[in-house]
């Protein structure tokens, strides 16, 4: 991504992260996990080439309620929403739209330098031929986000500085289980939410496809962060427990609170304090934030991390309905719908008949654009 792009100014394009990191090697090959194993197999297997399974000569306007509906962005029903023309409502989706995917694309390469620092810092062999495979995948959804941003929005934003500093602090830190819990757990589990509901309300085969097939890749990652951390929280001391609770809460509460769009409004010149002050009491908001945490509570239980504190800290965030969420029904659920997508396209490409289902109506518009 040029920084030509990029709606605000990039102070710097070169981000440095001091910490230290203890490299470990392991010459134990011989009793690895299968559920771990499995998992790399699968990785293994599905890898897919960003530049041809998705079809990026299909036209992608902005404007398109199909990219993104009204309903989508946050001030949508404000006092300020209302008194906008239609172009400059269209303006502001286009320039929420590309803030969104531009946090996705950060966060992207914030997964690509934490899954080569599990590589190296993770003590099992397993886990590290598992983080091998993701190192691909994170440098793939890189790839294709940046093609979107580049080639369809023409838009792009900086990191924002709350993601910033969470990406700081899951990478700096020296412990291997903590950038699992970082990066596996909490962004990317958020992030597969942001993804799922972008992938369900847009209509636009181009940005439903790239949303599909990164959450097929996704769902294995935090799958991955799932089985690691179960076994490496058995044994922790009752102080690395409440350390690391404290971590998760002050995420989610990033996560959360703090991650929102007032570059958006401030470059487009609304009120930013208006805006976020309708964010916060609009009920709409607080059931997509409710939302993103589907995954990463069930998640958090499994693994152990699940005092008072944290628990009370679900509830204060109002997340606490996902607690018992089956995160593997998501998982399977994620996959099965990029595949759906992928078989669907695979028929109409050799003649036969789309199935009559969601996918294959994104199919169906995939092929049309190919012709």
């Amino acid at each position: 991504m040029t920084t030509r792009h990029y709606a605000l100014p990039v102070e710097t394009t070169k981000w440095h992260i001091e910490g230290r990191t203890e490299t470990v090697l392991n010459w134990e090959y011989d009793e690895p996990r299968d559920r771990l194993l499995t998992l790399y197999e699968k990785g293994k297997k599905k890898q897919w080439d960003a530049q041809t399974l998705i079809d990026w000569s299909l036209d992608l306007d902005p404007a398109d309620q199909g990219v993104m509906p009204d309903t989508y962005v946050p001030i949508y029903g404000s006092p300020t929403w209302e008194k906008m023309s239609r172009a400059e409502k269209d303006e502001t989706r286009h320039h929420y739209t590309a803030w969104l995917l531009s946090q996705f694309l950060h966060g992207e390469q914030g997964a690509l330098v934490c899954a080569a620092k599990i590589v190296q810092t993770v003590p099992d062999v397993d886990s590290k031929f598992y983080a091998a495979t993701q190192v691909m995948d994170e440098a793939r959804h890189v790839e294709a986000y940046n093609k979107f941003l580049h080639e369809k929005l023409e838009l792009a934003y900086p990191i924002h500085p709350q993601l910033a500093l969470l990406l700081d602090q899951t990478i700096s830190d020296p412990r291997w289980d903590i950038t699992y819990l970082g990066m596996q757990v909490m962004i990317e589990g958020v992030a597969l939410a942001a993804f799922a509901l972008l992938r369900d309300f847009t209509s636009h085969p181009l940005a439903r496809s790239l949303n599909a097939y990164v959450m097929k890749d996704e769902a294995r990652h935090v799958a991955f962060g799932l089985l690691a951390l179960q076994d490496a929280y058995k044994d922790i001391t009752d102080a690395e427990r409440s350390e690391r609770e404290d971590f998760v809460i002050e995420a989610a509460r990033l996560l959360r609170d703090r991650i929102v769009a007032e570059p958006v409004y401030d470059r487009l010149g609304l009120p930013v304090d208006e805006c976020l002050a309708f964010m916060d009491q609009s009920d709409i908001m607080n059931v997509y934030r409710m939302s993103l945490f589907a995954r990463v509570v069930p998640i958090v239980k499994r693994i152990g991390l699940w005092s008072d504190k944290i628990q009370q800290a679900f509830i204060e965030l109002g997340v606490m309905a996902y607690e018992n969420a089956e995160p593997d029904e998501m998982f399977d659920n994620d996959e099965r719908v990029a595949e759906e997508l992928e078989a669907a396209i695979a028929a109409l490409r050799a003649g036969e008949p789309a199935p009559d289902t969601r996918a294959g109506d994104i199919a169906t518009s995939i092929v049309a654009g190919q012709t």
